[in-house]
């Protein structure tokens, strides 16, 4: 149990720290025109705190497990994170488009809040 819960939080955590930084490197104007049509809806500050959440919950998943420091903050973390993929899919059937990229990221914040809990057990 311990080892997949590892497995599941490096790629959470990995997954969303990735796609936090980078929404928050990047302008609006070239996340719309890299593929992310969502971010015309939004504002560049809406973009931002959604991209700082992210990274936020990436390093709640990794670093309260890593050091041993209020554990629970690890699957708190995660469902954070679920959160935040239900609002993507929201997002994405408001605007008619495919959602089935977001339930990937959805799945595994689900599967390491889990898993999480399990391991606090």
């Amino acid at each position: 149990m311990t080892v997949a819960f590892w497995i599941v939080s490096a790629l959470l955590g990995l997954l969303f720290l990735g796609a936090g930084v980078m929404k928050l490197a990047r302008s609006k104007e070239t996340l719309a025109g890299s593929g992310m049509a969502w971010t015309e809806d939004f504002s560049a500050r809406s973009i931002k705190v959604v991209a700082a959440l992210e990274v936020l919950g990436a390093l709640g998943v990794l670093l309260p497990a890593a050091t041993g420091v209020a554990v629970l903050l690890s699957p708190v973390a995660a469902v954070c994170l679920a959160v935040v993929m239900v609002g993507a899919v929201v997002v994405h059937v408001r605007r008619g488009e495919s959602f089935a990229p977001a339930l990937v990221p959805l799945a595994l914040a689900v599967v390491g809040a889990v898993l999480g809990f399990l391991h606090l057990a």
